[in-house]
């Protein structure tokens, strides 16, 4: 007898900037009900490290409260990347560290001997702990004797469903987002878990979609959910933005997830164009496939660059295109599609208007994705997932440079419905809704091939 899916999936969300709890109506693909706080890093000894207990606390009572408005009838989770928790038994031997921590690059020649080559793992080496081997490899050698109680590592989404079920997993997606750790083509792990003797310390792989176990009685007791109430193995929070399109999209296509970072993913692409010195490689998605993928930080980069989020009009949008207003990259170093390039504008910002920034900026961004298209291939659509799918003017711009079908997804997190989806529910055929007017202007096609020509200098 088949076993029908659970209908409300609480999604726990937790995004480098932000955590939410999310209550997904599987059937209708609606939200429900959300709770959300700010994802702070704790800035103590011994390093800067997430602060998991305050996490926990708002996760039991988001459930809590939402479980009474609604009814939860299985919880499904999703985190950022580069993040693992280091167990010595039921509890932490280390603080879970804050991947911007530059801690690990101390030991960065040390881990350059023993890293294993792009062609093995499709995951360029990145700053600070952006490479979750390379946190551990740190943490190993700046805290021997912590390290040395070490019983397991846990991937980050896995973390939290030990924490609601007891049981300890590993899980694809999570190994596989520029970790050093997975080897893709092998579909294992890399060659420099076993050559640093961490095989052992990483729990049996299981699917993101496979149910780990039910929540644990405590848990039951603290947020009145059902005591048998089932919690997924989790999902690296980009892979869960592909869940939705997987089987019912023609490949190759492109989507587009936003948040901190803006991470373009093209399923049914070719890895063999990625390009390391360029923030390019392979995810893995949900079954096992690499992925080509390029990104940048785009959500913080539009806050350091708008100060006041107004948005633009017709006429802020004249100005920008017609008085050479342009943001050059980047503003995140040692990250994205020009690594090494230091942001600058053309103009004074500060002589723009609220509105014309917003504009700049929303332009830049855009182009920006556009050069991560061309790294990870483009797509026969684009689809948008997250906060930049709600800015219109960045999606016009997008569809006018891409002359592909550009749509703008109704999942407002980005991540929530495709975690939701992990339990196994089938969408229906989807109408993909109105493709975005491409941007028309006399100046567009002039800025940008100014734009292209400042950062290829």
């Amino acid at each position: 007898m088949t076993q029908i899916p659970p209908r409300h999936v609480a999604v726990i969300d937790i995004g480098k900037t932000n955590a939410k709890v999310v209550l997904i109506d599987t059937e209708t693909e609606a939200q429900l009900a959300a709770r959300s706080r700010p994802n702070t890093v704790l800035r103590e000894a011994p390093y800067p490290h997430a602060d998991v207990d305050g996490l926990w606390d708002f996760i039991l009572e988001a459930l809590r409260t939402i479980h009474l408005e609604h009814r939860v009838d299985g919880i499904s989770i999703t985190t950022h990347g580069a993040t693992a928790a280091l167990m010595a038994g039921e509890q932490l031997a280390l603080p879970v560290l804050d991947y911007e921590h530059d801690g690990p690059e101390t030991s960065e020649e040390a881990y350059a001997r023993v890293r294993p080559p792009f062609n093995e793992t499709l995951s360029p080496p990145l700053p600070n702990g952006l490479n979750l081997a390379a946190q551990i490899y740190w943490q190993s050698r700046a805290f021997p004797e912590d390290f040395s109680r070490v019983t397991a590592i846990l991937t980050y989404p896995q973390y939290w469903a030990w924490r609601l079920t007891g049981m300890l997993a590993s899980e694809l997606t999570s190994l596989g987002c520029h970790t050093d750790l997975w080897a893709p083509a092998r579909g294992d792990f890399s060659s420099l878990v076993e050559g640093q003797g961490w095989r052992a310390l990483f729990p049996p792989v299981h699917e993101a979609a496979s149910v780990l176990g039910p929540i644990l009685n405590r848990i039951a007791d603290l947020t009145g959910l059902a005591p048998g109430t089932p919690v997924t193995c989790g999902i690296h929070d980009s892979n869960a933005s592909l869940v939705p399109h997987l089987g019912r999209d023609e490949t190759p296509f492109t989507i587009l997830s936003t948040g901190t970072w803006a991470i373009a993913m093209t399923v049914g692409g070719d890895t063999r164009h990625l390009d390391q010195t360029r923030d390019s490689l392979a995810n893995v998605d949900a079954f096992g496939r690499p992925v080509p993928t390029a990104r940048f930080m785009g959500g913080r980069e539009f806050d350091a660059l708008v100060p006041e989020l107004v948005e633009p009009s017709a006429e802020d949008v004249d100005y920008v295109l017609g008085n050479d207003v342009q943001a050059i990259p980047s503003f995140t170093p040692g990250v994205g599609p020009f690594p090494a390039r230091k942001g600058h504008w053309t103009i004074d910002p500060d002589t723009l208007s609220p509105g014309q920034r917003t504009a700049a900026a929303s332009i830049y961004l855009a182009l920006m994705a556009v050069t991560c298209f061309e790294i990870c291939g483009l797509g026969r659509s684009v689809t948008l997932e997250g906060p930049l799918s709600r800015n219109a003017l960045f999606a016009s711009v997008l569809a006018h440079v891409t002359k592909v079908p550009v749509y703008a997804s109704g999942d407002s997190t980005g991540t929530s419905l495709g975690a939701s989806l992990l339990f196994g529910r089938t969408l229906p055929e989807r109408d993909s809704g109105h493709a975005i007017v491409p941007l028309q202007s006399d100046h567009i096609d002039a800025y940008i091939a100014k734009w292209r020509q400042r950062v290829a200098s």
